[in-house]
Order: structure tokens, then sequence, then C-alpha cells
């Protein structure tokens, strides 16, 4: 590819400050957009996010808030109850044909060859290779063994995983993981990390640091977990 790929932490419906990142890396024609999951629920513009998603033609992995609103999606109609909580129900009954569509094709993870990277939303069990993951670890974990560590700490590769999901710890940099969700929805900041062209994912924290853009929050929308 001849463009730039712009890694981005958990959006959760914060569509301005999406668009204040695009224009803070110059995105254009020929860059690549690509969002670590947990792109709706809780923040304000949810499908303003999925909007300029297909305007961009950005990818994303899905993360646990969509996979909530896709169960709830097809349980409609049959005696399963999924359960969701205001903000999601709310979100839920707007959703278009089209959008629910949009959910139900992200997948659970990307590969991104020419920078020796996979994208998924939560992370892995660093005990075991990637085709055994189960499905809830892609999307939810954050802790293993005993006592509880980051699974990032543990995790020895080879692809180099970009991921989000974690908003207490926030930016996480271990020598095969890169973690950027930095709590947007929650009133602190929306974060990408930007390569250029078939750039591989830089090894130390100080490089991986040096390609990061942040933008503040405009507003708290949620209560912090």
């Amino acid at each position: 590819m001849s463009g730039r790929t712009i890694f981005v932490g958990d959006v959760h419906g914060c569509r301005e400050e999406l668009d204040a990142l695009l224009v803070a890396v110059r995105f254009s024609t020929g860059d690549r957009l690509v969002l670590a999951g947990d792109l709706v629920a809780r923040g304000p513009d949810s499908r303003g996010v999925l909007r300029l998603l297909r305007t961009v033609g950005a990818r994303a992995v899905r993360g646990n808030h969509e996979e909530r609103l896709l169960r709830w999606h097809r349980a409609r109609g049959t005696k399963e109850k999924i359960p969701l909580g205001p903000n999601h129900l709310d979100l839920a009954r707007q959703l278009s044909a089209e959008e629910w569509a949009l959910l139900d094709s992200l997948p659970l993870w990307l590969d991104l060859p020419e920078h020796g990277v996979r994208v998924l939303h939560a992370g892995v069990d660093p005990t075991l290779p990637f085709f055994a993951q189960d499905r809830e670890t892609i999307l939810h974990v954050r802790l293993v063994g005993q006592p509880k560590v980051l699974w990032a700490s543990r995790y020895l590769g080879p692809e180099h995983i970009v991921f989000g999901h974690h908003a207490m710890v926030g930016l996480q940099f271990h020598p095969f993981a890169t973690g950027l969700d930095t709590g947007c929805v929650y009133g602190n900041a929306l974060t990408g990390l930007v390569l250029d062209a078939d750039e591989p994912m830089p090894k130390s924290e100080t490089e991986r640091r040096a390609r990061l853009v942040s933008i503040r929050a405009r507003h708290a929308w949620f209560p912090v977990e």
C-alpha cells in the first residue's frame, strides 16, 4: 500500500474526537484507518462513527460492546433474553439494517503483515497458540495468571498485537503488544498510532510513543468503570 496506517483505540461513539484526530494526522487519500473495536455505545454519536467508517473505508475489529449489541439483535423474536442497559438499548433501537450488517461484518481480528501487526479488541491467553484462543478471551481479557498480571506482559509474539479495552490502565507498551484505549468516553483522550506504509511496528517504547497522536475528550459521557 502507498499510504499510512492509523491505528485508533476505543472510540465509543466519540465522533467529534475521531474527526479531530484524523485532522491532526492529516488523514488523506491512500491512508488507512484501523480501529481496535468498541466503536459504538456509551458516547454521543455511535451512528456518526459508523458513517465515518463507511465514508473513509476504515477497517475495524469487533469489540465486546458490538458483540453485546449483536447478541441482543440475534435474540429478537426468540425466547432467549439478552439484557441491555439503557444506553445500549437506546442505540440498538436506532440502528438501521445497514448498520447492523456493518457491525455483524466486523472480524475478531485483522492481520496487517506489512506492519507485523495483528489487531484485536482485548487480548489473548499468552499460554495458548493463537488458533486455540477463545472468542470470549479475544473480546474480554485484561488479566491472566495467578497473581493476576496484564496479559500483554506475558505475551511473546511473534505478531505485534494492537489492542484496546483497558481504559483504566491507559496506554500500554509491551515488547510484542501496544494498548491504545485511553478512555475518551470517560473524559480522557482518544489516541492513535501512525505508521508509514510498510513500516514495521517499532520495538522500543520511545519510538512507538513518537508515533502517537492524542485528542483530549470534549466531555465525560460515561462514568468510569
